[in-house]
């Protein structure tokens, strides 16, 4: 059942590690490559609950976020080096899409962090497009301090609060508006496309 359940795959695996000093920090950075917003939810209940210390929680999310998001600009520039992708790069109709980017590099990449679905296309575009690594790298470490210290300490908060009136419901509670939250982001993404 894990195997076909994200969500599930992520909780059961940052719950086995808790006990191992090494693995949570590594499965807390997969957990972000796998379910980025979901990962840093169960890692705020669980830090709330005294099964992980914050700082350890806190700096193994960022560390997956922007491994994550540079292998997304990596890969945008590694799809640039085949032939028939690169081809793309000089057509016309792209241009307008280069030169907002080249323009507002990093209000684009702080803001795509905001904005459900926005975020894969758009970094892989600045790699595509060979924008300055380097500024697309401080964008993104902004906007993930601010975006997922932000997320982890709602889970934090909601964590203790819930606690005491929620017990073992908290958990089903926690995941279930998690993948809430991940299907309205799929449904908003697929009527945005079919007006």
């Amino acid at each position: 059942m894990a195997w076909y359940n994200p969500a599930l795959w992520v909780h059961l695996v940052l719950a086995d590690t808790l006990t191992h000093a090494y693995l949570f920090p590594l499965a807390v950075i997969l957990g972000t490559l796998i379910l980025e917003d979901l990962t840093t939810i169960l890692v705020g209940i669980l830090a709330s609950q005294g099964a992980a210390a914050i700082w350890v929680a806190l700096l193994a999310l960022y560390a997956g976020i922007v491994i994550g998001d540079s292998g997304l600009y990596w890969l945008g520039a590694l799809g640039r080096t085949h032939p028939w992708i690169g081809r793309f790069v000089r057509h016309e109709r792209l241009r307008p899409m280069r030169e907002r980017l080249e323009g507002n590099l990093r209000q684009a990449v702080i803001t795509t962090r905001f904005i459900p679905g926005l975020r894969l296309p758009t970094y892989l575009a600045c790699g595509f497009f060979r924008m300055s690594f380097r500024e697309f790298f401080e964008s993104a470490v902004f906007a993930t301090l601010i975006w997922t210290t932000g997320l982890f300490g709602f889970s934090y908060v909601f964590g203790i609060a819930t606690e005491s009136w929620l017990g073992v419901w908290r958990w089903p509670i926690a995941i279930g508006i998690a993948v809430a939250i991940l299907v309205f982001e799929r449904y908003r993404m697929r009527k945005g496309k079919h007006p």
